[in-house]
């Protein structure tokens, strides 16, 4: 029962209404009740008109995430239950499952689902629970996923930072089910990769980057390759599949490193010419160009460099000097496929920054596709900040 009522100021439930789901501490007007955290509550306008349910959180600058908007529904355990089991039925039948064992299941806001993460990784889950309304509500979203998938086992991995901006405390490990002993085995098509499910980064693997991954490798015939932020080699390993004649992987992380090595005896991969550099990205690039040292496809996978609007324009600072670096080692008519993961760049922001990378290293630049996330990340239009992942096949002539 909801017991607590919520006005937003003069004009602010516009966003409301066009089913935004967030609502920033600074709309709010008045609160009548006591809502504990992550409580359900009612959110009017400023005349008294029903605006939205959804659930509250007083510590965080998004103080509510909205969830139905239809005043007649109950959102109760039946309700949160249906969702979640839409959120799953819609991947059934999907392209992804046809050919992979590893997807997302539920996309959080874009999955009206605000809060939640959960990733299927062969017969485990892995799932993020990063708000108080959802902190609230997981052992229901656990019994709920054991009924629907009847998984081997739910591994919590928290994004701490996320949580912490809700006031809530870090939380990793196994919560339902058996653990993996070590490593899971996971499949793109028939490529293998094993996955760290309780250490890896992210919630064990880059899902997000499985149709690009193979797009990238079309493009790869009879190429020399350099794949910065290389991680456990995902995109190496598509690259060789489609005939690269060799790959150089640039990655900071030792470990990361040795389950690429681990990734390629998977594919029978271990005796083709693969050189693993452990080193700074920036750094390594700007030693190849200074030895003169050149390739004909550089692939740029490097992690969120704007968590927020306001890293932007440092953020694109480092997108253009990266690129740059990429271009200066790139052979006349090179591949340069570049991505950015940080959701306050947009897609224009991105392409901005590779042009100006392309004006300074005085290369004349053509796209060739532009990349996204795949369909089991889904962008809800009302939610713009659901649309993250962003990248360019470009020729760089």
């Amino acid at each position: 029962m909801i017991t607590t009522t919520i006005s937003l100021k003069p004009g602010r439930e516009k966003s409301a209404r066009n089913r935004h789901p967030w609502i920033f501490s600074g709309a709010i007007s008045d609160i009548q009740g006591t809502p504990a955290y992550g409580d359900l509550v009612r959110v009017v306008d400023a005349t008294g008109a029903f605006v939205a349910y959804g659930y509250h959180n007083a510590q965080s600058q998004i103080a509510i995430r909205l969830l139905e908007w239809n005043e007649a529904v109950v959102v109760d355990d039946d309700w949160w239950a249906s969702r979640l089991a839409a959120s799953i039925r819609h991947r059934d039948g999907s392209a992804q499952t046809r050919h992979t064992n590893a997807l997302r299941l539920v996309y959080g806001e874009a999955d009206r689902l605000p809060g939640l993460i959960v990733d299927r990784y062969a017969e485990h889950l892995v799932i993020q629970v990063l708000t108080a309304g959802i902190e609230r509500i997981k052992p229901l979203i656990v019994e709920q996923l054991q009924a629907l998938i009847q998984p081997a086992g739910i591994i919590e991995r928290a994004d701490e930072h996320s949580r912490r901006l809700e006031g809530l405390p870090p939380a990793r490990g196994p919560i339902a089910g058996a653990t993996p002993a070590g490593e899971i085995e996971i499949h793109e098509e028939n490529l293998r990769f094993a996955v760290d499910l309780l250490r890896g980064q992210k919630t064990g693997f880059y899902l997000d980057q499985r149709d690009n991954r193979r797009l990238a490798a079309g493009y790869a015939l009879d190429r020399e390759v350099l794949d910065g932020f290389a991680y456990t080699g995902a995109f190496t390993v598509h690259a060789l599949h489609g005939g690269a004649k060799s790959v150089t992987c640039v990655e900071s992380s030792a470990p990361s490193i040795r389950a690429l090595q681990q990734n390629l005896e998977l594919n029978n991969m271990g005796h083709q010419p693969v050189e693993s550099v452990c080193d700074n990205v920036f750094e390594v690039l700007r030693r190849y160009r200074d030895e003169g040292r050149a390739f004909d496809m550089v692939i740029l996978d490097p992690p969120k460099l704007a968590p927020t609007r306001s890293h932007v324009e440092k953020a694109l600072r480092s997108y253009k000097d990266l690129n740059l670096l990429a271009m200066k080692i790139l052979r006349p008519d090179g591949i340069l496929v570049t991505f950015s993961c940080s959701g306050g760049v947009t897609p224009l922001n991105f392409q901005t920054a590779v042009a100006w990378a392309a004006q300074d290293a005085g290369r004349d630049v053509q796209i060739l596709q532009r990349l996204a996330q795949p369909g089991d990340h889904p962008v809800l239009l009302s939610f713009p900040e659901s649309e993250y992942l962003k990248g360019l096949i470009c020729r760089v002539v």
